[in-house]
């Protein structure tokens, strides 16, 4: 492995898009584990809000939800829109992913914020459900809802953010390749992860 050479993986784990490429990304993923340095980086979709989301998003991304379907096959669960108060606020699930990684458990995180989002029709826009997560997952519940809120969490998750804002990324989920000083964006194939494989090394 080349200690020099970083894939960046951006995303947000209340993005759609990024559910929908999840099984192409693992297996982009396993296929470079031992080849380079793969790093998840927090893009941060919509900061904090109380304000329930207008019906005409909440439609427009229900719209989004029927186009990744139709397109790649991902599963969605509508019965979030009915059972749960929608809010266009995904920072607290970020830094739930923060909270998570310093006991070990990002990746678990994640995947359980995807779960619950997609699939549960849990909403991660409240605390109380990144908490019954983090429980579900035996994380040390103290622990997690300290961090979870804290400052050094939040500094974290800005640090993130602005390392999206000023790299070559347009969007989420995003590939940034960096092998020594040059930062190079990597198309998203959202369903041939050799092709993206192949692009890669040809870089590496």
């Amino acid at each position: 492995m080349s200690a020099s050479t970083t894939l960046f993986y951006i995303h947000d784990p209340m993005c759609s898009w990024c559910w929908g490429y999840r099984p192409t990304w693992t297996q982009i993923e396993t296929a470079l584990v031992n080849t380079l340095s793969v790093q998840y980086v927090l893009g941060g979709l919509a900061p904090d809000t109380d304000d329930p989301m207008p019906k005409e998003l909440q439609m427009t991304i229900q719209g989004y939800w029927r186009t990744i379907h139709a397109k790649l096959g991902t599963e969605f669960n509508f019965d979030f829109w009915q059972q749960c108060q929608p809010r266009r606020s995904t920072y607290p699930a970020c830094r739930a992913v923060i909270a998570a990684k310093l006991q070990g458990f990002e990746m678990q995180m994640i995947e359980a914020i995807q779960h619950a989002y997609y699939l549960r029709a849990m909403n991660p826009s409240d605390l109380s459900t990144l908490q019954q997560l983090a429980i579900e997952l035996v994380l040390d519940e103290e622990l997690f809802s300290h961090d979870i809120i804290s400052a050094q969490t939040e500094l974290e998750l800005q640090r993130q953010i602005e390392f999206v804002r000023q790299s070559p990324n347009k969007g989420f989920p995003g590939l940034l390749l960096q092998k020594e000083a040059a930062l190079t964006s990597i198309p998203v194939n959202y369903v041939d992860a050799s092709e993206t494989i192949d692009l890669i090394k040809k870089y590496i």
